[in-house]
């Protein structure tokens, strides 16, 4: 009965496009939504976004940016809880292995998101594979805005963390970021540097901070508790950054 009600409701309220939407939405995230426009801006690429009344333009960058917070948030607290006699660097490295670029690219592909994503066909010859991982952020912004922490908690569990990822094959594998950056670099035809700015001592250890310099313009920090290890994360922070001129 209630089913059928809200069946009517749908219906009622909402256009046969709507409706469409909406079902493809709780066929992704599991979830009966409640606030529908917030679904509609995580899939609206600025490309398409238009000015309001306040004079903003409504695209999905904000919930981008709140998705991506809230997702590193809670792939943080589940490995934690996980790996409870896990050091913190080998959390942040199956961490970052989870929520890289490359890889929410690929599942929003895996789940259909791609398919909802509205922008101006027009602007591009070839799409931006950021597009579909900015959108799943997006979307993840709006399950956590509508539903609360609790419902996109399992969201993120149930629907993108445990069907798209081998945990144990993640621990095997290793990435070699300064690698895939020195590479990309010479691709480029651009000089590339690792700079060690300092060390910082205690008693128990001793971490080394790195800053990747390509071309005389400074990009991202990384921190290790070896040279070896500050070099990978400074590269692998600033591949992420750089994921749209290395993909496309």
């Amino acid at each position: 009965m209630l089913f059928q009600n809200i069946s009517r409701l749908l219906k009622a309220y909402f256009s046969k496009e709507d409706r469409l939407f909406i079902n493809a939405v709780q066929s992704i995230t599991s979830q009966r939504i409640y606030n529908v426009y917030i679904y509609k801006l995580a899939v609206n690429h600025s490309s398409a976004s238009e000015v309001n009344s306040y004079g903003i333009k409504e695209s999905n960058e904000r919930l981008e940016y709140l998705g991506d917070a809230v997702l590193g948030m809670i792939v943080a607290d589940y490995l934690f809880t996980q790996y409870p006699f896990k050091e913190e660097g080998f959390l942040t490295e199956i961490r970052s292995k989870i929520v890289n670029r490359e890889s929410l690219n690929l599942i929003s592909r895996k789940i259909g998101l791609n398919q909802l994503i509205n922008y101006h066909k027009s602007n591009y010859t070839v799409v931006p594979k950021s597009m579909f991982g900015d959108s799943l952020e997006a979307l993840i912004g709006a399950v956590y805005r509508d539903k609360g922490f609790y419902k996109c908690r399992k969201f993120i569990i149930e629907k993108i963390i445990l069907p798209h990822y081998d945990l144990d094959e993640l621990i095997n594998t290793t990435t070699n970021h300064k690698s895939k950056l020195i590479e990309w670099a010479q691709k480029e035809n651009k000089k590339i540097a690792f700079k060690v700015l300092d060390t910082k001592e205690s008693i128990k250890k001793k971490q080394f901070t790195t800053q990747v310099v390509i071309d005389e313009q400074f990009y991202e920090i990384g921190y290790g508790l070896s040279k070896k290890k500050a070099a990978q994360d400074a590269a692998r922070r600033t591949l992420e950054i750089l994921e749209v001129q290395i993909n496309e």
